[in-house]
Order: structure tokens, then C-alpha cells, then sequence
């Protein structure tokens, strides 16, 4: 390989160059759309070349060279060289490029796969808790016709149980009624049949009475002295 002489004034000019060309901070870049591309030990295809590069490898800027057309760079494995700068993209390759896209899309899909199984869990769910809440509706509606009809009944018995009571008390009061009347009776006949004797007592001695006077009330016969 031949070498180009280099002058002093075109080192000083390469020298300060490289030294504006450094970036404040390293840069990546991916091999462009190309089947394969060197890379070199210098800025020219004039320099060795120490390995070839397929298109999509990842490389990390160090130097830009705008007059030469060649870039400094590192691979991953740390091997450092020169390439050509048209050859190098600040995006990955269109293959890689859709690969990732494809990656992405499936990645994508498998997401909104799992979004829609969640959504239809969740239908389903919230599909149970209308049915739960209809069916406590019902039984809320069921229970409240049920606590109206026990307040009802409720209503009801205390009436039945104040007319019991009331009942009962005027049970007592017509025992004790009967109770009065029947010692009332029992005098009464007491009395009627005391009376019934003295008037019957009374009688005897009314007859005896007029057994003894009666006598004594006829007139006596005279004697007749004429005869």
C-alpha cells in the first residue's frame, strides 16, 4: 500500500482539524444501507484495513472528518478505525428499522390482546355486578314489602293485644259484677225465705189465736124458765 506524502502545514492543518472535529460528547451511528464497508487505519482508502463491516453495525462516533469524507469511529467489540462518512446514518438500517417496527407492532398486539382480555373480564364483571345489584334491588324491594307487611301485622297486634287487655279488664269487672249479684241473689233469698218462715209462723199463731178467742166471742144460750 503506498502512502501519500504529507507536508508539515498539511499535518498542522490535519492536527487542528481533528482537534475541532471532536465532539463535546461521542455520538452513535449505524452502518448505512450497504452490503458491506471497511475499516480502515486512516482517512483514506489508501490506509490497511482492518475489518469489514456489515450494514447495521453499531458504531460510536469519535472524529468527523469533513474534508477527507471519513469518520472515526469504534465498533462494540472496541476496535477503532476510519470509515467513509456517507456511508454511516444517524438511524438503524430500513431492515433493522422494520424488524423493530415488527417487534414493536407484536409487542403491540400482545398488549392490546391482553387490554381486550382485561376489558371483556371486566364486561363480564361489571355485567355480574348489574345482575348482583338487580338482584339486590329486588330483594331490597322484596325485604321493604316485607318489613311493611310486618309492620302491618306489628300494627294489628298491638291493636288485638290493647283489645285483649281491654277485654280482660272488662272480663274482671263483669266477675266482680256477677259476683255481687250472686251474693245479692243468695241474700235476697236468704231474706225471702226468713221472711217466708216468720210469715208462715205468723200464720200458725194467728190460727192458734183465733182457735182460743173465737170461742169466747159466741154468745151463750139463756135457760128457759117457761117451760
Amino acid at each position: 500500500m503506498i502512502h501519500k506524502p504529507f507536508t508539515l502545514t498539511k499535518l498542522l492543518a490535519a492536527a487542528l482539524l481533528t482537534a475541532l472535529c471532536l465532539p463535546a460528547f461521542a455520538q452513535t451511528k449505524y452502518v448505512d444501507d450497504e452490503l458491506l464497508i471497511m475499516l480502515r487505519s486512516g482517512e483514506g482508502n489508501q490506509f490497511r484495513i482492518l475489518d469489514s463491516l456489515k450494514s447495521g453495525t453499531r458504531l460510536e462516533v469519535l472524529q468527523e472528518g469533513d474534508e477527507s469524507g471519513y469518520s472515526k469511529v469504534r465498533t462494540q467489540d472496541g476496535q477503532e478505525g476510519w470509515v467513509l462518512t456517507r456511508y454511516l446514518s444517524s438511524q438503524p438500517i430500513a431492515r433493522d428499522r422494520l424488524a423493530a417496527a415488527q417487534n414493536k407492532l407484536e409487542r403491540t398486539e400482545a398488549a392490546l390482546s391482553e387490554a381486550q382480555k382485561k376489558l371483556e373480564a371486566l364486561q363480564s364483571e361489571r355485567n355480574q355486578l348489574a345482575s348482583s345489584e338487580d338482584s339486590l334491588q329486588s330483594r331490597a324491594s322484596k325485604l321493604s314489602a316485607e318489613l311493611d307487611r310486618v309492620k302491618e301485622v306489628s300494627s294489628n297486634a298491638l291493636n288485638l293485644d290493647r283489645r285483649n287487655r281491654e277485654l280482660q279488664e272488662s272480663n274482671q269487672q263483669l266477675k266482680k259484677e256477677v259476683e255481687v249479684l250472686t251474693a245479692e241473689n243468695e241474700r235476697l233469698e236468704a231474706k225471702k225465705e226468713s221472711d217466708f218462715m216468720l210469715l208462715g209462723a205468723g200464720l200458725v199463731g194467728l190460727g192458734v189465736l183465733i182457735a182460743i178467742v173465737l170461742p169466747w166471742l159466741k154468745p151463750t144460750r139463756k135457760t128457759d124458765n117457761w117451760a
